[in-house]
C-alpha cells in the first residue's frame, strides 16, 4: 500500500514481527455508527456519540495500541450536501482527510437499506483511488442473518457498480463488541510499516479543552435535539486550579460558554427556573471529572452568537 516496495524478509528478520503504524478514518452518513465504533476500538469514550447528525465537528483521534501496531483513528465530520458555509468547510476537511489517511472504513448500518446518502459518499470514495477501503457493516446486532447476508451482497454490488474494490467487507456490532477486534486485525495489515507515532497510554491527541467542550455540548443537546439540532457551540474559556486547596483535595474551575444562534433559543437551553442548564452542568461535570480524574467546579453561561453557522468570523472564533 502507499506505493511501498515489497521485499521478503530474511530469516533473521522474520523472527521479529514488523511494526505498523498509520491512520484510519471511518466515514458514513449520519448515525451509521462511526463514533460508537471508534469508542469500541479504543475502549474509552473519545468520540462524541449523539443520536443526530453533525455532532462530530472536530477531528477526534482515538489510538489503538497493539504490540505490533498502532492504529490511529481520525474521526472526520460527516460528508453532506452543504447548505451553509459551515457545511462547505466541513466537506473540504473531509476530502483532505480521506486523501491523507492510510485506510478508509466505510460504515453502513445493517438495519437500513443502502440509500442516496450512502451512494453520495460511495461516489466520493470512488474518486479517491490510492487509499484502501474497507466496508464495515455496523449494528449487526439489530438484524437477523438473512438481512445481514442481503446487505453484504448489496455492498459488494455497490462496489462493483462504482469501481470500488473493497479490501474487506466486515460485519461488526460495536455495542455487542462483536468482531470489533477482528476489525482492528483487518485494518492493521493495510497500514504502512513504521514505529509507533504516539506514546503508549495516549488515547486521543485532542486538547482537553476541546474534549470538555464536546462533553458539555453533548449534554446540552440531550432532550432538545429536535428544537436545536446543531445550533449549539461550546467554548471553554478557562481552566484554572482553585488556589488555597490542599494538594490532596484539588479543585479545577472550568468556565465555559454555550453559544446559540438566537435569543429565543436561550429559554430552551436554560429551561424552566434554570433546571435544564443545571442538569447539563451536573451531567457534563461527572463526565469531565471522569476524563480528567480530578474534582471540577463547572461554571456555565449561555450566550447568543447570532447566526454563527453562516458567519466566517464567528466560525473562526468558535474554533471551526
Amino acid at each position: 500500500m502507499n506505493g511501498m516496495s515489497v521485499r521478503t524478509p530474511s530469516s533473521e528478520e522474520s523472527a521479529e514481527t514488523v511494526h505498523r503504524a498509520g491512520f484510519a478514518c471511518f466515514v458514513g452518513r449520519p448515525n451509521a455508527g462511526k463514533s460508537t465504533l471508534t469508542n469500541a476500538l479504543v475502549g474509552q469514550k473519545v468520540a462524541i456519540t449523539a443520536n443526530q447528525p453533525q455532532t462530530t465537528r472536530h477531528t477526534v483521534r482515538g489510538i489503538v495500541h497493539r504490540e505490533d501496531a498502532q492504529l490511529i483513528l481520525v474521526d472526520t465530520p460527516g460528508l453532506h450536501k452543504p447548505r451553509t458555509l459551515l457545511g462547505e468547510r466541513l466537506n473540504d476537511v473531509v476530502r483532505t482527510t480521506w486523501a491523507e489517511v492510510d485506510v478508509i472504513g466505510f460504515c453502513l448500518p445493517a438495519n437500513e437499506k443502502i440509500g442516496p446518502g450512502d451512494r453520495f459518499i460511495a461516489k466520493e470514495l470512488a474518486g479517491i483511488k490510492k487509499t484502501p477501503k474497507v466496508a464495515i457493516v455496523t449494528k449487526t446486532d439489530l438484524v437477523d442473518s438473512k438481512t445481514l447476508a442481503e446487505q453484504l451482497i448489496a455492498i459488494d454490488q455497490l462496489g462493483k457498480e462504482l469501481g470500488i474494490e473493497w479490501a474487506e467487507i466486515v460485519p461488526v456490532s460495536a455495542v455487542g463488541d462483536k468482531q470489533v477486534n477482528l476489525l482492528a486485525d483487518l485494518l492493521i495489515p493495510l497500514l504502512p510499516e513504521g514505529p509507533a507515532l504516539y506514546p503508549e497510554g495516549d488515547l486521543t491527541d485532542e486538547p482537553e479543552q476541546v474534549m470538555i467542550a464536546e462533553l458539555i455540548r453533548e449534554a446540552a443537546l440531550e432532550g432538545v435535539r429536535d428544537e436545536l439540532p446543531h445550533s449549539i457551540a461550546v467554548v471553554v474559556e478557562e481552566m484554572l486550579p482553585r488556589e488555597d486547596r490542599p494538594a490532596d483535595r484539588p479543585l479545577l474551575d472550568i468556565h465555559a460558554n454555550v453559544y446559540i444562534e438566537r435569543p429565543s433559543q436561550k429559554g430552551i437551553i436554560i429551561g424552566p427556573k434554570g433546571k435544564r442548564l443545571k442538569d447539563v452542568g451536573i451531567k457534563s461535570r461527572k463526565q469531565i471529572e471522569a476524563l480528567l480524574g480530578t474534582p471540577v467546579f463547572l461554571d456555565l453561561h449561555v450566550k447568543v452568537a447570532k447566526d454563527w453557522q453562516r458567519d466566517p468570523k464567528q466560525l473562526r472564533k468558535l474554533g471551526f
